[in-house]
């Protein structure tokens, strides 16, 4: 959502840190549950000093009416007061809910002429205030007595114009202070991003201004623009609906994904529970339950999209679980897994998150008796159809699965007893995701024929190539020109290989010559050429750092499709529009800010410029061209027939909406002509009439559908249109969100434009409105379908339409990686890997999720164990492989590898250079003795010598005995590394016979020189030999491949890392120069003299 509302101490924070003054700061104390006055007192002081006024802030209207404000009491009759009304349940209408939170402000006596109103809102074109000279309770409406003053887009007000339009009825003495506060009051609007504004009443007394009550919204879409300004703000949910715990994680979960995921409990005791993927399918599913007479048992609103990860929709679906199967009751409950045709989610990975919740609830689903219905489809549905299906088996449980064979609200009537279920649903007969070679039949044969393309289309025909845009002005459409046509170039912004390849697709499909991407811009690295497929061969896409220089040399390209980011979207299109050759801009991110978007609108249509979106999937024109993702994978181009042209056209908010209204056409008519998604932001770029007007004057348009949605007023400019004659082709037309007047409090739907604020920006009297003007209305989305095929028949019958047979579109193959998802190919991996899987939502090691790892405080011993072992060895294992490291990091800067890190740092070399520089020297003479010790003495103990053989035996050789020696310690002078590893392996592991064998070497050879002690890589050798062999968690066979593998050199090759990253650190540190080796260091041993002859 982007307009919310904040609360009013909130509001008056903000005001009073911004109105320069020009009315009298506002002192606010918040008063909640857990109030200590003591603390409270101390902290406001005024609160014993002055009259007060104490009220709700909790988003209530007509508070005083309503009894919920105490005015000119002191501290006392507040405090007894508030002991009536905090934290008790009260009746508004017909939600009911805790007053919770209060706010307590100095009583301002003053007469009611003293009192004033004054609102600032926005629309698409300009910001409105309002202002009355009679403000207070008994206001009564605004709309009819207050004076206006609109503001256009992109221009300012000034304290005289505000003087000569607002304050003619103000006392003279008092307009220069309340044109100068209210032009402020504009400016601080503005620059803080407020959507709403409304201060009733506010009081001018004796030339101060003093604002009593606020009501504000602003543009939560603005956060990274003004978080600096707002400070720590909170958004609360309206009275009656406390935000739970649950909502509170989605949103977490929601705020910290690219997906989006909400929650909103509507009915905790509900019967109807709903897990909806889109955020217009969401509000659909909503209303179709409300209207077959199930809302007082809808339990929830939300919706889970933009391809949320496996994990993502298990904590989702559990969640929503979780408070389903709170309460049981006798007559079972409804799960409704639903969704439209998605544009890019893949359907089976989002359902593994839902099946493994399903799995992990299935005794309380079996025990609440619940039913769930499924409908979906998309990129992979078949597979993920495939998992819900079996899952049902496993389950135990009830479970109906349903594909885009199925109409989208179907499964409602069917859980609603409204609707028989099909006991064997007719699939569609496609094929994975493209038509396979040798398939000469087009997919879903079943459907209705279409038009061919003659040279009259728009998509075939040279001389339908539109010409430039005229320039348009805001109350008129943007043009009436085709925005696509067969010979189409567009540029795409954003590193969006998926979305390019699937248009290069979709143009292969379409039979085009070539393809409809010819460039790509990316600032965040350099020119060059990006590789994709046309069909069977590969291609290059030119890609470009600078936009300038894409556009010099592409300037056939007339269409930009921007995938860049909220925080760069703005930026990226107002840069496009200074290239006069661009004149259709698809914006897909959702988010940018409504002033940003609105100054947008603003430019390209002084330009010219149809912009489509912001927040939308774009739009296609079947034979012709598609924006991005729009219409999804070829599989659901293919079934709905969008390789060619149809005789509907449709307009949409919601881009996942258009999908399935793809679908429903194409089952119920011959197909598409051209579809839009405006986009569900408040403000989209083009309107509903903008494409409306264009598919009027087009003849290749028979009839149009319409998809409306609750909240704006945009739909009563086409009412208007019908009404006056301007819109004359048959029009059916929908608006989601009839639900809404069932919520007893305000519910925020999917889009950020979807939310009445007033009773004619409801969908109820939107449709009604569509069907007093002769527009086709159905009772409900349910029967969508239905009014689209019977408009259709008729239009057939009368000869309007002509079907044509179909022609069956070229075949395109299949890449590699998605066939291989869908399970159709196998091919042997390159790699194998068992020690680590970072492809899903969290981190394993051998199996294990990192979060594990961590709250088992396993430690840097327990992660080795299981990245070089696969195991979870004992924690006495884990704490030794942890005291080796400690006691190997480091020896000094004399030995030979940190002495050669030294050397390397010193001649400036990096870490790594300097790191590898020490790893390189680490070998049999240095460091290498811990494999090659545990080799010789487990030899010698496993062929059954005893320690003084062994001694002989290796003398004989000529041999040393490795880990044997040192050259200061002695038995005299013990290394404490040893004698400290020799104590816990002794006290710690179940048995120690290498050790033991070792140590009696060491009595043999230090009889002979007292240096030869089992040194510090003896005696890990032979110890960790020890533990491999007898900690019960190998074999003998893995104890002796782990030490042929040099598993026990590992251990000192990373613990001596340490200390050679300290020695480059410390050699930095104390800033040393290049190392020379002093010449007196040096023995110089040259020949006295060369013969000649040599």
């Amino acid at each position: 959502m982007s307009a919310k509302a904040i609360s009013e101490a909130k509001g008056k924070e903000l005001l009073n840190k911004y109105l320069e003054g020009t009315a009298m700061v506002n002192k606010v104390a918040s008063v909640k549950v857990d109030v200590n006055w003591n603390q409270l007192i101390a902290d406001h002081p005024w609160l014993n000093q002055e009259k007060l006024v104490v009220k709700p802030d909790q988003l209530i209207k007509r508070r005083g009416k309503l009894g919920l404000i105490k005015a000119g009491a002191d501290l006392k009759g507040v405090q007894e007061w508030l002991q009536t009304k905090l934290n008790k349940d009260f009746q508004i209408g017909a939600a009911t809910g805790k007053l919770k939170n209060f706010v307590i402000e100095p009583f301002i006596e003053h007469k009611q002429e003293e009192e004033y109103y004054v609102c600032i809102y926005s629309n698409r074109y300009a910001d409105t205030i309002l202002f009355t000279h009679e403000g207070g309770m008994d206001v009564g409406d605004v709309e009819s007595k207050a004076a206006k003053l609109d503001i256009p887009v992109d221009t300012d007000t000034s304290a005289d114009k505000i003087t000569q339009k607002l304050l003619t009825k103000v006392p003279a003495s008092e307009k220069e202070a309340l044109s100068k506060f209210i032009f402020t009051l504009y400016k601080v609007y503005k620059d803080l991003f407020f959507t709403y504004l409304e201060i009733n009443p506010l009081v001018v007394k004796q030339g101060k201004i003093y604002i009593l009550d606020l009501a504000a919204k602003i543009d939560q879409c603005a956060e990274y623009l003004c978080k600096a300004k707002w400070g720590d703000i909170e958004f609360p949910p309206p009275f009656g609906r406390d935000a739970l715990p649950e909502e509170a994680y989605i949103a977490d979960l929601d705020a910290k994904s690219g997906a989006s995921l909400k929650l909103t409990v509507l009915n905790k005791k509900g019967r109807i529970w709903t897990m909806v993927a889109g955020g217009g399918a969401s509000v659909i599913y909503a209303d179709t339950i409300c209207d077959l007479g199930g809302a007082s048992e809808l339990a929830n609103y939300g919706e889970y999209s933009g391809a949320p990860s496996e994990q993502q929709t298990y904590e989702y679906a559990k969640t929503v679980l979780s408070l389903m199967t709170e309460e049981a009751d006798s007559r079972g409950k409804i799960l409704i897994i639903g969704g439209g045709i998605a544009n890019f989610t893949n359907v089976a990975t989002t359902f593994k998150g839902i099946v493994r919740a399903l799995q992990e609830f299935q005794q309380k689903l079996i025990e609440g008796k619940v039913v769930i219905y499924v409908r979906r489809a998309g990129p992979n549905y078949q597979e993920g159809l495939r998992i819900m299906r079996e899952l049902g088996t496993s389950l135990g449980i009830s479970i109906h699965v349903f594909g885009p064979e199925t109409h989208m609200t179907a499964i409602v009537s069917m859980a609603l007893g409204k609707r028989e279920i099909p006991s064997n649903p007719k699939a569609m007969p496609t094929t994975a995701n493209f038509l396979l070679p040798g398939n000469s039949q087009s997919p879903g044969g079943s459907r209705r024929g279409s038009f061919e393309q003659n040279k009259s289309s728009s998509c075939n025909s040279e001389s339908s190539v539109p010409s430039k845009v005229p320039k348009s002005t805001e109350q008129k459409e943007t043009q009436t020109t085709a925005l696509f046509t067969k010979e189409t170039k567009s540029i795409v912004w954003g590193m969006q290989a998926r979305a390019v390849q699937g248009m290069l697709d979709f143009d292969y499909v379409c039979s085009r010559k070539d393809p409809s991407v010819v460039a790509m811009i990316y600032p965040f690295v350099g020119d060059h050429k990006q590789k994709f497929y046309w069909g069977h061969k590969e291609i290059l896409v030119p890609v470009y750092k600078n936009m300038d220089d894409c556009m010099k040399k592409h300037p056939e390209a007339d269409v930009l499709i921007s995938f860049a980011s909220l925080r760069s979207a703005y930026e990226s299109t107002m840069e496009t529009l200074n290239y006069k050759q661009i004149r259709t801009i698809a914006i897909i991110a959702e988010g940018i800010p409504e002033n940003m978007t609105r100054h947008m609108i603003h430019v390209a249509q002084q330009k010219g410029v149809v912009i489509i979106g912001p927040a939308t999937v774009g739009g296609v024109k079947p034979g012709c061209f598609k924006i991005g993702n729009t219409g999804g994978m070829l599989d659901n181009i293919l079934a709905s027939k969008l390789y060619r042209p149809g005789s509907v056209a449709y307009v949409s908010r919601s881009g996942g909406m258009s999908n399935e209204l793809n679908n429903i056409i194409a089952l119920n008519t011959d197909g598409v002509y051209e579809g839009v998604a405006i986009g569900g932001d408040r403000y989209p770029g083009s309107t509903f009439t903008d494409h409306i007007m264009r598919y009027q004057t087009d003849p290749q348009v028979k009839m149009m559908v319409l998809l409306g949605e609750v909240g704006g007023v945009e739909e009563y400019r086409i009412v208007e249109a019908m009404k006056d004659g301007r819109i004359t082709k048959p029009l059916i037309g929908w608006c989601i969100g009839t639900c809404a007047k069932m919520f007893t409090s305000e519910v925020q739907f999917g889009h950020a434009g979807s939310c009445a604020q007033g009773t004619t920006e409801t969908a109820d009297a939107k449709n009604k409105a569509l069907k007093d003007a002769a527009a086709v209305v159905p009772r409900s989305f349910d029967e969508l379908g239905d009014a689209v095929r019977d408009v259709y028949n008729k239009l057939v019958s009368d000869g309007t339409i002509v079907p044509k047979p179909e022609v069956a579109p070229p075949t395109v193959p299949m890449d590699f990686n998605w066939a291989r998802e869908l399970g159709l190919i196998r091919k042997p991996a390159s790699f194998m890997t068992s020690i680590c899987d970072e492809r899903g939502q969290e981190l394993l090691y051998a199996g294990i999720p990192i979060t594990d790892i961590f709250k088992e405080d396993m430690g840097i011993g327990g992660v080795l164990s299981l990245l070089w072992f696969q195991r979870r060895l004992p924690r006495y294992a884990t704490k030794f492989i942890e005291m080796c490291l400690m006691v190997t990091a480091d020896h000094g800067p004399a030995v030979s590898g940190a002495h050669n890190t030294i050397v390397c740092a010193r001649a400036g070399k990096d870490l790594i250079s300097c790191l590898a520089s020490g790893l390189l020297t680490i070998g049999d003479r240095f460091g290498g003795a811990l494999d090659a010790a545990a080799k010789q003495f487990s030899e010698a103990y496993d062929s059954g010598l005893i320690p003084m053989e062994f001694v002989n035996d290796m003398r004989k050789k000529g041999k040393l005995i490795m880990g044997i020696g040192h050259r200061v310690k002695s038995i005299n002078n013990p290394d404490m590394r040893v004698v400290i590893l020799k104590e816990y392996v002794q006290k710690h592991f179940p048995c120690t016979p290498l050790l033991t064998y070792a140590l009696e070497v060491e009595k043999i050879t230090t009889s002979k020189k007292p240096n030869l002690i089992l040194n510090v890589d003896g005696f890990i050798g032979v110890a960790f030999v020890d533990l491999l062999k007898n900690c019960g968690c190998f074999t003998r066979e893995e104890a002796r491949e782990f030490v042929e593998m040099g598993a026990l050199n590992a251990l000192f090759v990373l613990g001596r890392s340490m200390g050679f990253i300290g020695h480059y650190l410390d050699q930095k540190r104390l800033k040393q120069g290049l190392y020379r080796h002093p010449w007196d260091d040096i023995s110089y041993i040259m020949p006295d003299s060369v013969d000649p002859q040599l």
